[in-house]
């Protein structure tokens, strides 16, 4: 069977009751009335119910599809209270939302949701009592979770997640902006409904990993540039500029994920993508940084072989978008001599207001990438040379690892670059950026277009 095909249910044959209606029926002809039938009908019912999501084996598969859709990622706020929401997001042009308790908790959280009511949240971005939800919640990816899916999630939030008496907080969005209503009008212009299907040309790890991409993954969500109502440009393969790149939260860059050779990831084997997949890491290509690194410790790194080989294919089958220009990213630089020739000269471990590119690298950098930046031999410390973040078109996420350091723990060791936010000066910043991006990356100086703000 297809893991996309939903189990069909067996239909009785014209004239056969079911057990439980013979059995009703017996009660009802024994004499004891209406009243005491729909009683039973109602237990009968909730019993039915409990045993059908209380499941070992379905909450398991839900537990597992929670981490590949990063559920964690968004509705945890505290390590120690999983899923019970308060992790803030900001929203373009809107403010600050947080996010929402997801325990099984029946006052704070989601203990007292149908499945109907769980699956309208996740495929449609309507809570509860109507209420819609801003699209920071990816619905739109999620609408192509599958019907079994949906009951294996909705069985492992009410049974697999303990529940947390913590209060939703109010999100920090201006009275005038914090109306509903134009969410209606918005899903209606670019909200897709409909679970996943199958592409019947194409192979069944091709199609798991559009599944996973596509919806539970919502690679989308980030790696999509937007449109002018904020929307997704496109949400499968079959629209324009889908996981062309785009900016994300707190001024991080998603890449062009396509198979294109100069702006995405043509150059890239298939072995090098599944090790990134799995680990965020490709010695001398790329190292995953902030809201990626978070998506790689919590959900990519954790799921089976299998499902990252589909994601691989999918990615590596899609048709290639050119995002920008200037040659392949990966593909730029030349190891320095500028820092080497600095060796041995006298330097203040203060590097104060110094702005010679060289020299702070120098000081901050060349001990872990080493004076020349081709980093460790054995690629704990990545090299600056050909690597995928320096020569990027865009300085965004260069400056936030400098600025923010980059951690990612998958199990193997944490990866930890520390921040030097509170030691460089915002002329400080752009003369590294500028040294790394012409010496290690091939790119232009202070001239470039999409220069940052520090």
């Amino acid at each position: 069977m297809s893991i996309f095909r939903e189990p069909s249910c067996r239909s009785l044959p014209a004239g056969e009751s079911s057990p439980t209606a013979v059995r009703l029926k017996a009660v009802s002809y024994g004499g004891i009335g209406a009243p005491a039938l729909v009683l039973l009908l109602f237990l009968t019912s909730a019993v039915a119910q409990t045993d059908e999501f209380d499941d070992a084996e379905l909450i398991d598969r839900g537990r597992y599809l929670a981490i590949a859709g990063d559920c964690a990622a968004c509705h945890t706020s505290d390590s120690d209270r999983p899923f019970a929401g308060g992790y803030p997001m900001e929203m373009p042009m809107l403010g600050t939302i947080y996010s929402s308790n997801i325990t099984p908790d029946a006052e704070h959280g989601i203990g007292d949701w149908s499945l109907r009511e769980f699956e309208g949240a996740l495929r449609r971005g309507v809570s509860k009592g109507g209420r819609n939800l801003y699209p920071a919640m990816p619905y739109i990816s999620y609408a192509r979770i599958t019907d079994r899916d949906i009951r294996a999630l909705y069985a492992y939030f009410m049974h697999g997640v303990e529940p947390q008496a913590e209060p939703n907080r109010n999100n920090d969005i201006p009275w005038l902006l914090s109306a509903r209503w134009p969410l209606k009008a918005w899903n209606t212009l670019y909200l897709e409904s409909g679970p996943y299907e199958v592409d019947p040309d194409r192979g069944e790890a091709w199609n798991r990993g559009a599944y996973l991409v596509q919806g539970l993954a919502h690679c989308g969500t980030c790696h999509t540039p937007r449109g002018i109502g904020f929307q997704e440009k496109s949400l499968s393969e079959q629209g324009n500029h889908y996981l062309a790149g785009g900016p994300v939260l707190a001024g991080w860059q998603a890449y062009n994920i396509t198979p294109d050779d100069d702006s995405g990831i043509g150059l890239w084997t298939e072995a090098q993508l599944i090790q990134f997949l799995k680990s965020g890491h490709v010695n001398r290509l790329a190292q995953a940084g902030g809201p990626m690194a978070e998506a790689v410790e919590n959900s990519l790194a954790r799921l089976r072989d299998e499902d990252i080989h589909a994601i691989a294919t999918y990615l590596r089958a899609i048709p290639a978008v050119r995002s920008d220009g200037g040659g392949p990213r990966q593909r730029q630089g030349q190891p320095s001599q500028s820092v080497i020739a600095l060796r041995g000269k006298p330097l203040a471990s203060d590097i104060g207001e110094d702005v010679d590119g060289a020299r702070l690298y120098l000081g901050l950098c060349a001990s872990c990438h080493g004076a020349d930046g081709t980093g460790s031999e054995d690629g704990y410390y990545p090299s600056l040379v050909h690597n995928s973040t320096v020569g990027a078109h865009s300085d965004h996420n260069l400056r936030q690892a400098i600025l923010h350091g980059v951690r990612r723990d998958i199990g193997q060791g944490a990866i930890l670059m520390p921040g030097f936010a509170r030691q460089l000066s915002g002329e400080q910043l752009a003369a590294l950026v500028d040294y790394l991006r012409q010496q290690f990356g091939g790119r232009r100086g202070p001239d470039a277009p999409d220069r940052a703000a520090p």
